[in-house]
């Protein structure tokens, strides 16, 4: 089955300085994959590139079967896009912007959702008769959201989604985009949030200075990176610190009648996540 998304050595430059350097990326159907990287790191000029508005200076890019910067009106049905600054529409209010939206759809031939179930699904139920100039900055970030979802999209294209969500509203949204990996979605996004990678990703990608450095699974990067856990104890009123990469078996050669405050922290995504871009930067030293 042809992939969904499919970057074959793709170079893209802002005059000499080169921020793709070739490359390659394919996403399968019903993917939820999350692009990490630092600021500058080629994230957005990747999504750019997914969605067609801008055109590699080599390499191909191919995104539901087709080149994105020559889309048909089947294609621009099939994607639903959360740009990483929204347009400015502020003096609309939220149920004429997601019937315009709605009605663009409609236009291309897709079956939409109505604007209260697109607001609704994302927590803005109660606020579709607020212009958009007046929601705040993470009820904005929904309210795109709730555009992208509207024509009920085989891809979603996300850049940074969730940027200024408090936690619950952020939980929430991760409830959304469950429920769209469920009925066959595709899901590439960006974000700066290990731990929302690491709560969400199928597959994580990081990328730094224009290099993908890493492509597979949240587990496999914590793996790769060969970070330890960490074994914290007490016996006889003195505290102590053991790493290793097999706790379990650690604990099994304890004499746990001897041992209080027994405690395994293990290493999250961030970690990984802060070992790879640093061991990249010693590679270049």
């Amino acid at each position: 089955m042809e992939p969904v998304v499919a970057l074959t050595n793709v170079r893209f430059a802002y005059g000499k300085h080169e921020v793709l350097e070739g490359v390659s990326l394919d996403v399968a159907e019903g993917e939820l994959v999350v692009l990490l990287g630092p600021n500058g790191a080629g994230k957005s000029t990747l999504i750019e590139q997914i969605v067609g508005t801008k055109r590699p200076h080599a390499g191909t890019v191919r995104v539901l079967g087709a080149d994105p910067a020559r889309p048909d009106d089947a294609w621009l049905g099939r994607i639903g896009v959360v740009a990483q600054h929204s347009r400015d529409r502020g003096m609309w209010n939220l149920r004429m912007f997601l019937s315009w939206v709605g009605a663009h759809y409609r236009a291309l031939g897709r079956d939409v959702l109505s604007p209260e179930v697109a607001a609704d699904r994302v927590g803005l139920g109660d606020q579709l008769t607020q212009r958009l100039g007046q929601l705040s900055g993470g009820e904005r970030r929904r309210a795109d959201l709730a555009a992208a979802l509207i024509g009920v999209p085989d891809l979603l294209v996300l850049d940074e989604p969730t940027t200024g969500l408090d936690p619950v509203v952020k939980a929430q949204v991760h409830d959304v985009l469950a429920d769209e990996i469920d009925r066959g979605a595709t899901i590439v996004m960006t974000s700066h949030d290990m731990g929302e990678a690491q709560r969400i990703a199928q597959r994580v990608v990081v990328l730094s200075s224009g290099r993908i450095l890493f492509d597979g699974t949240p587990a496999r990067l914590r793996e790769r990176v060969g970070a330890h856990a960490e074994v914290t104890w007490v016996d006889q009123e003195r505290r102590y610190v053991h790493a290793t990469a097999d706790p379990e078996a650690f604990i099994r050669s304890l004499d746990l009648s001897q041992v209080r405050n027994l405690e395994v922290t293990r290493p999250n995504l961030e970690d990984a996540y802060i070992d790879l871009l640093s061991r990249q930067g010693d590679d270049h030293e």
